[in-house]
């Protein structure tokens, strides 16, 4: 299956015209643009990158939006029923449980169990050279760290993902590797570690013209930085947050503390 069928992470399409269009509008958060881009190759039995791929776009926007969860749902069993080998089934799978880690951390209903489920028959099922293991073991942490309370448990899975994404060469998912081991750093008081994890998350989003991320990797660095820089980081983050149209809805009690509940990607 390809890196790019991954909504934590994936590349910004390199030489193939129809990867570039389709990185030009997730990382603006137009993921049903995207995804329809995918859909003349999502229903072939040959297509099972496809079909994983765009039920990857559909997911993360369920999880920066809060919508579209019936549609994510129909994605998602159309690439479980056309998954040619086990990398298939074990990418559909990691997105099965992204879904439901998606639909519990935001409050939708609690899917906790059946992420976890998920994403360990995808464990059971991806190689440990599968481009889809560091992706897997990011999720991992997220249940850990979101849904378990268990940092100590978290921490190993972002190691384990970041170390992954190196050699794979996935830069986005190391802006996310980069910032939630930042976020245990800054839990634990180690304020120069987190700001170092934090700083270099932006870096890497900045770079890739990641739009939709971008917010939420100034906010976070913000927490790490003293004033006047935390004050100006959250106010380019409001403005950004505001472009996009309020996208990623979780990241409104950051900067407005009064108005919902977030999420963490």
């Amino acid at each position: 299956m390809a890196d790019t069928a991954m909504s934590g992470a994936g590349t910004t399409g390199g030489d193939d015209p129809l990867q570039r269009a389709i990185w030009r509008l997730r990382s603006r958060g137009c993921w049903t643009d995207a995804a329809a881009l995918l859909t003349p190759h999502a229903g072939r039995a040959a297509s099972a990158a496809a079909a994983v791929q765009r039920t990857a776009l559909l997911v993360e926007r369920c999880l920066f939006t809060g919508q579209g969860w019936a549609e994510a749902e129909d994605a998602l069993r159309i690439a479980e029923a056309i998954a040619q080998d086990d990398d298939d089934r074990g990418a559909a799978a990691c997105e099965r449980g992204q879904l439901a880690y998606a639909a519990t951390v935001l409050g939708v209903r609690d899917r906790a169990d059946e992420a976890r489920s998920a994403l360990g028959r995808a464990a059971a099922l991806l190689s440990p050279e599968s481009r889809t293991r560091p992706l897997l073991d990011f999720r991992r942490g997220l249940v850990a760290e979101h849904l378990a309370d268990a940092p100590q448990s978290a921490r190993p899975a972002y190691h384990r993902a970041h170390a992954g994404a190196e050699a794979h060469g996935d830069t986005l998912l190391l802006s996310f590797t980069w910032r939630h081991l930042a976020a245990l750093a800054l839990r634990d008081g180690e304020v120069a570690e987190a700001r170092k994890g934090f700083a270099e998350s932006l870096r890497i989003r900045e770079d890739l013209g990641f739009l939709i991320g971008t917010a939420p990797a100034l906010a976070a660095l913000a927490e790490a930085e003293p004033e006047p820089e935390a004050t100006r980081l959250r106010a380019e983050a409001r403005r950004l947050f505001h472009l996009l149209g309020g996208i990623p809805t979780w990241l409104a009690d950051q900067l407005h503390p009064a108005e919902s509940t977030p999420a963490s990607v």
